[in-house]
């Protein structure tokens, strides 16, 4: 009975750190999501600054999943580049090392205290506050989670089983290390298994060796979750998964027979016993980051052979089957489906338009008028598709849903029609008569880019969704969009004032882009409409009301 209850207290303690690191990648991502997916973009221009950039971003997130996914969807839109990325990673490898040195300083003590603050803060009527009090509410319920731990592996340092367990892996470190990797791969976090390993070595029953071949398993396993998700995903984002794959497999075959030369020289530095694991986690990252960022490119063209291209496909609709128009929750689903399509061409069709815009290269708006196209004739099969739908009668919620499909998917072309025939035409102005910006025109137009392509994966997620918050939050962006365009024009008219030469030779261009990019932003905001106007918070009119005799 004793055992069960020890077993019942461990996997509680280790449920509850899981479910604080999930509160915190929550919160920071609503919180701050924004900027972290925009410093990751952008912050790639050199090994150094990609390194910090996944280093930063993995300990805001407490997940270095979160961030190779992110990573990797970036690398599928091309917003940054495949050796880069694989620097970020291995900047995030160290980030979550970083993290698991940090949680075990021994701090848990003020986990009731974070708890209370954070719990405040949720009563906040802002969203960013609310955001940030569930991030300190999970790190409170990690801080508390190792207190837990620590008492649920107390009565484990007198248990025979475990003791013969422990003996039997002492024996195997190569078992040991699949045993961990397991671990890691099934609770989807490198962290939580470290933390676990933390709290074994704290009755001085694991060796020092076997220590180190556990941390490996940790390492090794965390890198297989973000794989996992993104095999069915383009090629490009599953390349960058299995290149951190393969170095995370490489650095830990190569460590695994040194496993006992390393515990020898960590037990000869001046540091805690007791914090072994951490500072063996911490090591071999840090080791594995110097070795293989000189090799990132090499590993690139190496996934580039063995994950071959995706298929060309045509532009015709994917999802539109005709036998569902007899099912009305099967058929708007597959219309959401061909929708969310549309919405990724239109960020393809940004992604190539900054891309021209920010390197002088005409070659990536070669795409954007197929993909018009292409948005043009889908968004016409959609309204087709459903107009056959509303035929056979609709209720009040499938009909409501039927009519935001269609709006959204009329906005994308709108979106599409503005960036081919706008933003496209003014970056070849530029780029054909070699116009220069001012390096405060430029930043502001790159930022209102990065913006302008994070509000439209918002957009998504809410079109798929329907979340209410999310929709509360787009919509308070749309005002910070407004105050940018309005900001950004008057700093241009002060240095046309100034007499800046750049300015004047770029002025009706950095006004028009300003302009077509709040058009666009404006566009995808629509999709928050009918979700705040069916909660009651939007009014039909921004007029307010005369006041009485005026």
């Amino acid at each position: 009975m004793q055992s069960t209850i020890v077993i019942i207290n461990l996997l509680g303690a280790v449920a509850l750190l899981l479910f604080g690191l999930s509160q915190v990648k929550d919160g920071v991502t609503r919180a701050f999501g924004a900027r972290l997916r925009t410093g990751l973009a952008t912050g790639t221009r050199s090994s150094l600054r990609s390194f910090f950039s996944g280093l930063v971003a993995t300990v805001a997130l407490q997940s270095s999943t979160a961030t190779a996914l992110t990573v990797a969807s970036f690398a599928e839109r091309e917003l940054i580049r495949p050796r880069m990325a694989q620097v970020v990673l291995l900047g995030a490898n160290v980030g979550t090392a970083i993290t698991a040195w940090i949680v075990a300083t021994g701090i848990e003590w003020l986990s009731p205290l974070i708890i209370l603050v954070g719990v405040g803060m949720l009563r906040s009527r802002a969203s960013t506050r609310q955001a940030g009090g569930t991030a300190l509410v999970g790190i409170g319920l990690m801080l508390l989670s190792l207190h837990l731990l620590g008492l649920a592996t107390e009565p484990m340092r007198q248990s025979p089983a475990l003791a013969t367990f422990i003996g039997l892996l002492d024996n195997a470190w190569p078992v040991a290390l699949i045993f961990s990797a397991a671990l890691a791969f099934v609770s989807s976090s490198s962290l939580a298994v470290v933390v676990l390993i933390l709290s074994l070595a704290s009755t001085g029953m694991v060796s020092a060796g076997l220590i180190i071949a556990l941390i490996l398993g940790a390492n090794l396993g965390g890198a297989i979750p973000p794989v996992v998700a993104t095999l069915s995903g383009p090629a490009a984002a599953k390349r960058i998964t299995i290149g951190n794959l393969i170095v995370r497999a490489a650095g830990c075959a190569i460590a695994l027979p040194l496993a006992g030369i390393a515990s020898g020289v960590l037990a000869s530095l001046p540091l805690s016993p007791s914090k072994l694991p951490v500072d063996a986690h911490l090591a071999f990252n840090v080791l594995l980051a110097i070795v293989a960022w000189p090799l990132a490119g090499t590993v690139s063209k190496l996934t580039t052979h063995l994950v071959p291209d995706d298929p060309q496909m045509d532009g015709g609709p994917r999802f539109l089957d005709p036998q569902a128009l007899s099912n009305p929750v099967m058929a708007l689903a597959n219309a959401t489906r061909e929708v969310l399509g549309l919405g990724d061409a239109i960020e393809r069709m940004l992604i190539r338009a900054e891309n021209a815009f920010k390197h002088n290269d005409l070659t990536p708006l070669a795409e954007i008028a197929t993909l018009e196209k292409r948005v043009d004739n889908l968004q016409q099969e959609v309204k087709i598709y459903l107009s056959k739908l509303g035929r056979v009668g609709l209720d009040g919620d499938n009909a409501r849903r039927s009519i935001a499909i269609i709006d959204y998917a009329i906005n994308l072309e709108h979106i599409g029609d503005i960036i081919d025939k706008g933003i496209c035409d003014q970056v070849r102005k530029k780029i054909a008569n070699g116009l220069q910006f001012s390096d405060d025109g430029f930043e502001e137009l790159k930022t209102f880019f990065d913006i302008t392509i994070d509000n439209l994966r918002t957009a998504q997620t809410i079109f798929q969704t329907g979340d209410f918050n999310l929709a509360r939050h787009l919509m308070e962006i749309k005002v910070d969009v407004r105050r940018m365009e309005k900001e950004s024009a008057e700093r241009h008219l002060q240095r046309l004032r100034d007499g800046r030469m750049e300015s004047m030779q770029t002025s009706s261009l950095h006004l028009d882009m300003l302009r077509d990019l709040k058009r666009i932003n404006a566009h995808i905001v629509s999709v928050a409409h009918p979700i705040l106007s069916d909660g009651g918070v939007l009014s039909e009119s921004r007029l307010r009301r005369a006041e009485p005799g005026a």
